[in-house]
């Protein structure tokens, strides 16, 4: 049940938030260079955005250094086949996923478009999320140096700062299968069991993962966001010193204008800019 504070909080959300607003952050100025959310004259045009900007966040995981042998998949739902969903390549570094390269496979693994195999592993996690959650059109997942050290104390971020706020109770912890490779159908099902309703999983023992009912520019910055939170959060445990948390209040705050899956994809448009004035070999 809702505070009277947290009421009042609710309604100060609303009071701020002009009607056809999707942000308090896009300007209320008209005529200023602001990213807009494109819209598309076919599939075939939605299916190129959409497949572009996978490889974009392919990228953007090898420049943050996410890199670890093959482990690590992004997956993004067709728009024309929902059973079917493009990602990258098994076995190719993210700097070097391109158009070309990538690969279109259905919910039992099967690759129906490329020429590349798929990430066993990545197929059995997307693949159970995509299929249990029809409302999620991407998904991130890659064994990164922090992420995977918070995931073996197997407990949630606190909320210690703004922007770990924007998870302030749009995560889980999962338990189940704690450090199993998850190769069998039935470890991907567990964790799809966990995405009702949040962005991020932290999988105990194993690492993070982030989906996106929006784009795969937010699951993708989300995931770099949290990777950051997860560094933060360790750094400040070693200091031994206890740090003060958000107020729940302030919290669901800021997660409202902080922690959309829109904020995540207005986040992304910056990488995507970067990006594409350095790496016009991802269009290959």
């Amino acid at each position: 049940m809702s505070t009277v504070a947290e009421s009042q909080s609710e309604t100060r959300h609303e009071s701020i938030l002009k009607p056809g607003k999707i942000s308090i952050y896009e300007p209320d100025q008209e005529g200023l260079i602001f990213p807009t959310m494109p819209k598309f004259k076919s599939i075939q045009e939605h299916r190129t955005h959409l497949k572009e900007r996978l490889v974009a966040s392919c990228r953007a995981f090898a420049l943050q250094g996410y890199d670890y042998g093959f482990a690590g998949h992004l997956t993004v739902r067709d728009p024309e086949n929902p059973s079917l969903y493009w990602t990258n390549p098994m076995a190719v570094h993210f700097s070097q996923v391109k158009m070309s390269n990538l690969i279109c496979a259905d919910h039992q693994g099967n690759v129906v478009e490329g020429e590349y195999a798929i990430n066993r592993a990545g197929f059995v996690l997307h693949a159970a999320v995509h299929e249990q959650h029809q409302d999620i059109v991407a998904m991130c997942h890659a064994h990164t140096t922090y992420g995977t050290a918070f995931a073996s104390l197997g407990r949630p971020l606190a909320p210690i700062s703004q922007d770990a706020a924007a998870f302030y109770e749009d995560h889980v912890v999962i338990g189940d299968e704690a450090g199993k490779v998850a190769v069998e159908v039935k470890g991907g099902n567990k964790v799809a069991n966990a995405f009702a309703g949040v962005k991020a999983a932290i999988h105990q023992n194993h690492g993070l993962l982030t989906a996106s009912r929006h784009s795969i520019d937010s699951a993708a910055f989300w995931f770099i966001a949290l990777e950051r939170c997860c560094q933060q959060q360790l750094m400040i445990e070693a200091t031994g010193i206890t740090p003060k948390e958000v107020t729940p209040e302030r919290a669901r705050y800021s997660r409202e204008h902080v922690g959309s899956d829109y904020i995540g994809w207005l986040h992304f448009q910056t990488i995507w800019s970067e990006l594409v004035n350095t790496q016009l070999d991802m269009f290959d």
